[in-house]
């Protein structure tokens, strides 16, 4: 056999491995659970979900983006097992929300800037092992940071 179809091979096999066998770390996954559960809890609230994940161009991302009534709603998740070292709320710090704020900038660039009112709100959820998931709400968490502006 030749060593060109070899490594052909090799590639190939390896290629395969890594789309069918790869396992996600943990706390990536509690978190995408997280936010499918946070999906499913703002529907029932009355929100709309308009689009999961976005990424802007400029770093930002947000997790969900939604409509509650006439406000455009920007959504941050945390999912903890437990609260022992606080709130989930706590992880969103200044840096966190700056990252929020320039994904929600680049979703209002994305609809030509208009005049409409937006905030950002954070859903809380906690799973524990053998408990249902418990969530909280909390609407406009925190406002546009220093220095954006809109």
């Amino acid at each position: 056999m030749s060593t060109g179809l070899v490594r052909s091979i090799a590639g190939l096999s390896s290629r395969w491995r890594s789309r069918f066998w790869r396992s996600r770390p943990e706390h990536l996954e509690r978190g995408a659970r997280g936010e499918k559960l946070a999906e499913k809890f703002l529907r029932r609230t009355g929100y709309k979900i308009l689009y999961r994940n976005f990424r802007g161009r400029s770093g930002g991302e947000i997790d969900l983006v939604c409509r509650d009534e006439d406000t455009l709603v920007f959504v941050e998740v945390k999912t903890r097992t437990r609260e022992d070292f606080g709130r989930p709320l706590d992880a969103v710090g200044r840096e966190k929300q700056k990252r929020i704020a320039r994904g929600g900038l680049a979703w209002l660039r994305l609809l030509d800037n208009p005049d409409i009112l937006f905030r950002f709100d954070v859903v809380e959820v906690v799973m524990a092992d053998q408990i249902e998931p418990r969530f909280e709400l909390i609407r406009d968490a925190f406002p546009l940071p220093e220095p954006y502006i809109y």
